[in-house]
């Protein structure tokens, strides 16, 4: 995720929509990130992908917060920094987490349960699957291929999919993850990951630590 300086709007018309587009495809293509899924809200930028390796994403946003920022701010007459400082990411195991999250990512710029925002789709990987366009900014997860055999298939499941709304919990746990850095996946997923950070993975318990008896 990536937000705009006090949550201000950093989309003002289409215009800059298309050209965040083409300078985003453009990076992902240059430092190695598989996108996945994306939305462009007015005040924020969602986004679910896959980095070749441990820069790659950072690169890559780098690349387009500093572009699109300073495309901005000639366009519009805009003085200081567009964005809310870094962006904010986590990592996810994608066979418990990873539908969910390109629910979350899309589901609000897909317009009503049935489907029916086009518009707001426009710029969000919503419309590439269910089948209304082909975007070329996206490189579908293997774990969306296994949703069928066929293109219509996958786009009929996804639909399905996208039409239920994720729980507030769900809501909640995903966006928390993403926000605070904290993975987001089983306990096997965890231990397996440690194994190559040494970075703390889970929030401490809450609360003051527990006093033991002294002799």
């Amino acid at each position: 995720m990536q937000s705009g300086h006090n949550h201000q709007p950093v989309f003002q018309d289409d215009v800059d929509r298309k050209l965040f587009i083409e300078l985003l495809q453009s990076a992902a293509s240059t430092h190695g990130v598989g996108v996945h899924a994306y939305t462009l809200l007015d005040d924020e930028v969602r986004l679910l992908a896959t980095p070749a390796d441990v820069d790659s994403l950072s690169r890559m946003m780098q690349a387009v917060g500093r572009r699109y920022g300073s495309a901005f701010n000639r366009r519009h007459g805009h003085t200081g920094s567009l964005w809310e400082g870094r962006f904010r990411a986590t990592v996810i195991e994608p066979e418990r987490h990873l539908l969910d999250c390109m629910r979350y990512v899309e589901q609000e710029a897909a317009g009503d349960e049935a489907g029916t925002g086009l518009g707001q789709r426009l710029w969000s990987s919503a419309a590439h699957h269910l089948g209304e366009r082909v975007d070329p900014l996206i490189s579908d997860h293997l774990l969306y291929w296994s949703l069928g055999n066929t293109p219509f298939e996958r786009e009929a499941a996804y639909r399905d999919l996208l039409q239920q709304a994720l729980t507030p919990s769900e809501v909640f746990s995903i966006s928390a993850a993403a926000r605070k850095g904290w993975p987001l996946g089983s306990g096997g997923f965890l231990t397996e990951l440690s194994a190559s950070t040494p970075r703390r993975l889970a929030p401490l318990p809450r609360g003051r630590p527990r006093r033991t008896a002294v002799d």
